[in-house]
C-alpha cells in the first residue's frame, strides 16, 4: 500500500506539469475573414478554392479531408509540410503539386485571387 502512495504521489505532479506545459503550448488559431468582407479579388479566389481545392481541402479547420485543413494557413509559421507559408512556397505547391497533391492549372489572375482568399482563412 506504501508503494502505490509514493508511486502516485511522484507521478501524479509529473503529469499535471507535462499536461499544463502541453496546454500552455496551445493556442487557438484566428478565425478567417468574415465573408461579407471579401474584396473583390478574395471573393473571386474563394471561387477558385471551391472549384478546385474544396474536394481535397477543408477552409475553416485543420482537418484532414484528403489533404490538410488550411485554416490559419498564412498566419502560422510552418505549413503541415514545415516549410513557411510564404506566397512564393504556397504557388510552388499548387502548381506543381507536392506528395499526394496534384499539380493544378490556374491562370495568372486565379492564382492571384486564389492566393488573396487563402489569406483570408
Amino acid at each position: 500500500m506504501r508503494t502505490r502512495i509514493s508511486f502516485a504521489a511522484y507521478v501524479l505532479p509529473i503529469c499535471a506539469a507535462g499536461l499544463a506545459v502541453g496546454l500552455a503550448g496551445c493556442r487557438p488559431l484566428p478565425p478567417s475573414k468574415p465573408e461579407s468582407q471579401f474584396t473583390v479579388e478574395e471573393a473571386r479566389g474563394a471561387q477558385v478554392y471551391r472549384q478546385k481545392c474544396a474536394k481535397c481541402h477543408y477552409p475553416t479547420t485543420t482537418h484532414p479531408l484528403n489533404g490538410p485543413g488550411l485554416q490559419a494557413l498564412t498566419k502560422v509559421k510552418a505549413m503541415p509540410s514545415g516549410a513557411p507559408p510564404t506566397d512564393e512556397r504556397m504557388t510552388q505547391v499548387i502548381l506543381h503539386g507536392r506528395s499526394m497533391m496534384p499539380a493544378t492549372q490556374l491562370t495568372d489572375d486565379q492564382l492571384s485571387d486564389l492566393l488573396a482568399y487563402l489569406h483570408t482563412l
